[in-house]
């Protein structure tokens, strides 16, 4: 697996990683409350983000018809942008070496150090927003009370096993990962692309996302990096 050091602006970073999701076990569902909740809403998401996939193609069907059919529609495309944001930390879960690409402006220890930073402050983000949104879930459980789709309830849930998830993750990397490093120049190019409109650079960064071979890198890089 690798794990890239991208600059989104002149003194910030985001760890990237395009890694296909573990496959899924065929034998059923898993053993324990908890771990059902966790694989049903790991398969809703999945399902979430090969419908925001469909959307992007530009020959995608119209939009569903009804209320609740747009709404439900609206928030599993909400549901597959969460996804993307935390697909890193849910796939550290059960790696045991990665490699991290880094600009070649950038020293191997400095490198190191910011990777640090960046897990750790993620493990006290979700550790955070765990406790919020399963107290949240919980009190949201009282609406099954009320005719009609819980869709508060179902948000709550998605948010709470997603921090989960994102915890274990960040830890794993702390403390389970043996980090390798390679150097690469076409992530120190794109510092020099931060302060441009997203138009003006939009054809440098769908080049170098072709040369590292990832598909969704450049709507990345387009959404994140910031004068």
């Amino acid at each position: 697996m690798d794990v890239l050091l991208v600059p989104v602006a002149a003194d910030r970073y985001e760890l990237y990683c395009e890694e296909p999701d573990d496959p899924e076990d065929t034998d059923g569902e898993p053993r324990g409350f908890f771990r059902r909740i966790v694989h049903r809403v790991r398969q809703q998401l999945a399902e979430a983000e090969r419908n925001r996939d469909r959307d992007d193609d530009p020959d995608r069907d119209e939009p569903p018809a009804g209320f609740f059919a747009r709404l439900k529609a609206r928030t599993m495309r909400w549901a597959a942008e969460w996804v993307a944001e935390q697909r890193l930390l849910w796939q550290l879960r059960g790696k045991d070496a990665v490699c991290l690409i880094h600009p070649d402006d950038v020293t191997e220890d400095q490198a190191r150090e910011l990777l640090k930073r960046s897990l750790q402050r993620d493990w006290e983000r979700h550790r955070f927003w765990l406790a919020i949104d399963g107290v949240a879930m919980i009190a949201s459980g009282l609406l099954i009370l009320v005719p009609g789709p819980n869709f508060l309830g179902y948000y709550f849930l998605v948010r709470t096993v997603g921090h989960y998830l994102s915890l274990r993750g960040a830890r794993q990397g702390l403390t389970g990962v043996t980090w390798s490093v390679q150097a690469n120049p076409d992530l120190a190019a794109l510092r020099g692309m931060v302060d441009e409109p997203p138009d003006d650079r939009e054809d440098r960064v769908r080049a170098i996302a072709e040369r590292l071979g990832l598909e969704r890198f450049a709507r990345f890089f387009q959404r994140s990096a910031t004068p």
